[in-house]
């Protein structure tokens, strides 16, 4: 497993909103930890996105504290279901999405966010239109930040860690090579994955990458070229 920790792309200005989506997530996360089992449980039900429920064609029991279905496209962004998903989706925003935050400003930065989460929602309901498991987590969101990133900087260099069983090791590599590995497990687990069978929204993750490769040409500086006008580097150094 390859897992990214720091790059080496220096911003002109802080990541306010990056800082911003990462305070919130982690207060959620915070405010779930409060919560007794069962009613963690029915908030996840009532504020995470549920496929069935937001096509309408299941609804949750009356009982539940519930936002309206379009709405758990947004409040599902900041539900996490433990540390590890919380830290790793914080860690790949913090990142990768200060670049993309600095290439397109606070306001575009918001608005491109939302919009990549919405793509990601709505790929995962129509990938399986039946599920009723429902799908939190910043993934999908952050998956078009990966895909913005990958058409800017992909040269950029991003230290990572590599497992290899019990056995870790650190690489400096291109952008392009980490978050292009990144793409192809995503397509991988697509394949492997059983239908309706919940765990990770990997229809989410693909759907949030293409739209925000998709999007990027249209919500980053102008004066911000497209594929970084970087120095080609070999991916060792």
């Amino acid at each position: 497993m390859l897992f990214p920790y720091r790059d080496e792309n220096p911003t002109r200005h802080a990541a306010v909103v990056t800082i911003a989506i990462i305070a919130a997530c982690s207060l959620v996360f915070l405010y779930q930890l409060t919560l007794p089992p069962r009613a963690e449980e029915a908030f996840v039900l009532g504020f995470g996105m549920i496929p069935a429920v937001l096509l309408g064609d299941a609804s949750l029991p009356s009982e539940i504290a519930q936002a309206a279905p379009v709405i758990t496209i947004l409040t599902s962004m900041f539900l996490h279901g433990g540390f590890m998903h919380l830290a790793g989706n914080m860690v790949f925003l913090w990142v990768f999405g200060n670049n993309i935050e600095d290439a397109m400003g606070q306001a575009r930065f918001i608005a491109f966010y939302l919009l990549c989460g919405l793509a990601a929602a709505m790929t995962q309901a129509f990938a399986e239109p039946d599920s009723t498991a429902p799908m939190i987590g910043a993934s999908g969101a952050i998956s078009g930040v990966l895909g913005a990133y990958l058409l800017l900087h992909p040269y950029a260099r991003v230290r990572c860690l590599l497992f290899l069983g019990i056995f870790i090791t650190t690489l400096n590599l291109p952008a392009g090579i980490v978050l292009g590995w990144w793409a192809v497990v995503q397509v991988i687990n697509i394949m492997l994955a059983e239908p309706g069978q919940g765990g990770v929204a990997w229809y989410a993750h693909l759907g949030g990458l293409l739209a925000g490769m998709a999007l990027i040409p249209f919500f980053r500086d102008p004066q911000i070229p497209l594929f970084g006008g970087a120095r080609r580097l070999g991916p060792w150094g």
